[in-house]
């Protein structure tokens, strides 16, 4: 079994913490914590809050243009059909590729050296190669 030791503050010395703080001995209640050996999480912002001078701890402004939630939600919008565009992309390429080898195999082509003799060109119309020059 493992005792904790449980530290009690005075309320003279949470007040005496949180006033060197406002005073600008220390620029924040974590620097606070550690030149007085304060420990646990968030105990002398606690007790600023307490003391009723919460409005020294440091928040976090967002500053902002009046159009701009509309610009984030135009622009997830647009991500997301971007990645339907590639992921249909990917599903006709992957369909192509199939066909492919099907077309292949039934005609008894090797896919490879057909790549290889035609340069991976694709044909511009159905059932003529594009260097066909034929009128």
């Amino acid at each position: 079994m493992v005792l904790t030791r449980v530290v009690r503050y005075s309320e003279a010395f949470k007040l005496q913490v949180v006033e060197e703080i406002e005073s600008g001995r220390f620029s924040s209640a974590n620097e606070a914590s550690k030149a007085y050996g304060i420990t646990g999480n968030g105990t002398v912002e606690r007790w600023m809050r307490q003391s009723g001078r919460g409005r020294l701890l440091k928040k976090v402004v967002r500053v902002g243009k009046p159009d701009e939630p509309g610009e984030l939600r135009r622009l997830k919008d647009r991500v997301r059909r971007l990645e339907e565009a590639l992921a249909d992309a990917h599903i006709d390429s992957a369909l192509d590729q199939s066909y492919f080898e099907i077309l292949c195999e039934q005609k008894g082509i090797d896919p490879d050296a057909f790549k290889k003799k035609h340069g991976g060109e694709a044909s511009t119309e159905r059932g003529r190669n594009s260097k066909d020059t034929r009128k």
